[in-house]
């Protein structure tokens, strides 16, 4: 097919009214009782409802299925990027995005230990096509955008989430019940308190970080309390996960381009 003027005048249109969603997982060990294929499960099913609520508005990639996971190898069962390879990986695909034209990409996290990568990604993609682009590049990790949900509220019975516990046992019996051995869930030992660092869910945020590899921190992979997960409580997180994430890519599609106010002046 030859392109005419029209044809393109056609496809910059589209690509105008569209935004880039690319779900990123990882594949890990989650203690005795998930798969191993549980954060990029749950975070490829939370984009595709979001798609279907939004099918004119949303383009949906793919899902990135290996993350940032280091820190678990030692149980086994996981396929790791270095951080900074990852923040490379999501630089290269998001330039790709850009270059072809797409202005609105957002980046929807399904697991943890990607966060700090992407961040550092988000610098990079600023730094590079700014001034040529000004797009709008957002990370969103499903659970902080649905908030109280995944923090504590009815009828969760533990604190908030962490790791292959009541919120993702949960979210996986709802999703993918045959990838969940509830005989093997359990409470794992875990260090003790101490007032200021969040083991798994045990403490709020306080400004302090220390990083830990798994197996100081947990004694079978798994926190908080998964024995505690029921498919009806998934039902619940997952339906407000896709929720507010319409809610997000609802405002985030219509949110006006930054110019640069310095050069302006």
């Amino acid at each position: 097919m030859r392109y005419t003027d029209h044809h393109y005048r056609e496809i910059n249109q589209e690509i105008d009214r569209k935004l880039i969603l690319l779900p990123l997982g990882a594949v890990e060990q989650h203690g005795p009782h998930l798969a191993v294929s549980t954060d990029t499960d749950i975070v490829t099913r939370v984009a595709a409802g979001a798609e279907r609520a939004l099918p004119d508005q949303v383009l949906l990639c793919p899902t990135l299925p290996f993350g940032s996971s280091h820190h678990h190898t030692a149980f086994g069962g996981t396929i790791s990027l270095s951080p900074e390879l990852y923040t490379q990986v999501v630089v290269d695909l998001v330039s790709s995005f850009l270059e072809n034209g797409f202005k609105r990409v957002v980046l929807l996290n399904g697991h943890g230990g990607n966060i700090t990568p992407v961040k550092q990604a988000l610098a990079v993609l600023s730094d590079r096509f700014d001034e040529a682009f000004s797009p709008y590049i957002a990370l969103a990790t499903y659970w902080e955008l649905a908030g109280a949900v995944f923090s504590g509220a009815p009828p969760m019975e533990s604190p908030a989430l962490s790791h292959a516990c009541e919120y993702e046992t949960s979210i996986m019996l709802h999703l993918f019940p045959e990838k969940v051995w509830m005989d093997r869930a359990q409470r794992p030992e875990r260090p003790q308190r101490n007032g200021y660092i969040a083991w798994e869910d045990d403490e709020p945020y306080r400004g302090v970080s220390v990083f830990k590899a798994t197996p100081f921190i947990t004694s079978n992979g798994s926190s908080g309390e998964p024995q505690r997960a029921t498919a009806e409580k998934g039902r619940h997180l997952f339906d407000h996960a896709v929720a507010a994430l319409v809610q997000f890519l609802t405002s985030f599609k219509d949110w006006p381009f930054l110019d640069n106010i310095k050069k302006e002046r």
